[in-house]
């Protein structure tokens, strides 16, 4: 049993009145074998998070419990954990079958054990045919891999994955995504995975934890994350490209943004200052005005391939909005007018951030 309790943590650095906190009372309930990535902008405190599960930080408040134990005084090597690292931490005079091998070795487990553990790791990663290279003779897609080998024959109740692919080429990140899903597919190992990355959050999160200085912002499945975000901060970062934000002042006659009145498709949750926000990809572009229409002067057009985004203002606001390459797009300079549907509407308090409404 690998499930994780992590009940009010804090960690500060310093002491008195001049300490330092960066984490602020976590809370999160992670069950056996669940696999849960932790997001976040770089100093957002995710990685000292996941530092204080493994032992590697002293927690200064709260509890951590690992399989039903408490384990905020145990040592690293005593929590039945291994942990994968952005920079491999490989062994280079070692063989991948000796890395993979070490951690058996120290602990004297019976060579053909050790045999049997490597060779059934190698067969889930694909690395058979590399045992015997050193790591200066693999790419780093295939070093990652071994990383993730040496913890995997470990066989620990839980595996902490610190930014595992950031020093990882595009390609190579999402072929190791897809290594990642179908390792947990196959050992269902109770999973934390820390990432700056939303795609990499969204793609192998069963659920995620979304965090904002030190602060646990929202815990969720990545639909429950991106269509009914908990704040304005996880409307903004999660989502690619993300939520358009209009502050204005809402009233029974509609919302108005920078001095521009903007009719609604269904009346706001309460008056007064409001943010509201839209999905690039919830928005229909229209070259002729109705009633309930938004006006949008287009600045700057990006082809991307399949689709187009038009960047462009709403009052004094920037506003982004996502079209299939195949449509009609506008001119830069032009007016066009945006429809969308009230289910597509997202309401936040203007001073505390919080969602409002169902």
């Amino acid at each position: 049993m690998g499930a994780i309790s992590i009940r009010d943590v804090v960690k500060r650095y310093g002491r008195g009145a001049t300490a330092n906190q960066v984490i602020h009372g976590v809370n999160a309930e992670i069950a056996d074998g669940e696999f849960v990535v932790i997001v976040g902008p770089s100093g957002c405190g995710k990685s000292t998070l996941l530092r204080m599960v493994a032992g590697l930080e002293e927690i200064s408040g709260g509890q951590i419990a690992i399989a039903g134990r408490v384990v905020n005084d145990v040592e690293p090597a005593g929590r039945d954990i291994a942990m994968v690292f952005q920079n491999y931490a490989l062994y280079p005079h070692m063989s991948v079958f000796d890395n993979m091998a070490y951690g058996l070795k120290i602990k004297k487990v019976p060579a053909a054990e050790i045999r049997a553990r490597v060779d059934k790791a190698a067969k889930i990663l694909e690395l058979g045919a590399l045992l015997q290279r050193r790591p200066r003779e693999l790419s780093g897609g295939q070093r990652q891999r071994v990383a993730m080998g040496r913890a995997i024959v470990r066989q620990p109740a839980v595996f902490l994955f610190d930014e595992p692919l950031s020093n990882l080429d595009a390609k190579l990140r999402a072929q190791t995504r897809l290594e990642i899903q179908n390792l947990h597919r196959e050992l269902r190992t109770t999973s934390l995975f820390v990432t700056h990355d939303q795609v990499e959050a969204m793609t192998l999160a069963e659920r995620m934890i979304v965090m904002n200085a030190g602060r646990m912002e929202q815990i969720g499945t990545p639909d429950e994350v991106y269509h009914r975000p908990a704040t304005t901060f996880v409307a903004g970062f999660i989502g690619s490209p993300p939520m358009n934000l209009l502050r204005g002042r809402a009233s029974e006659r509609g919302f108005e943004v920078g001095g521009q009145p903007l009719a609604l498709p269904a009346a706001p949750p309460r008056s007064g200052e409001l943010v509201l926000g839209v999905r690039p990809e919830h928005v229909e572009l229209g070259f002729t005005a109705s009633p309930t229409s938004w006006p949008l002067r287009v600045q700057a057009i990006e082809m991307l391939g399949a689709e187009r985004l038009i960047y462009g203002a709403i009052g004094d606001t920037l506003f982004t909005a996502r079209l299939d390459a195949t449509e009609a797009h506008p001119e830069i300079g032009s007016v066009v007018n945006l429809a969308v549907t009230a289910d597509h509407l997202h309401w936040f308090d203007a001073s505390t951030s919080e969602r409002l409404g169902s």
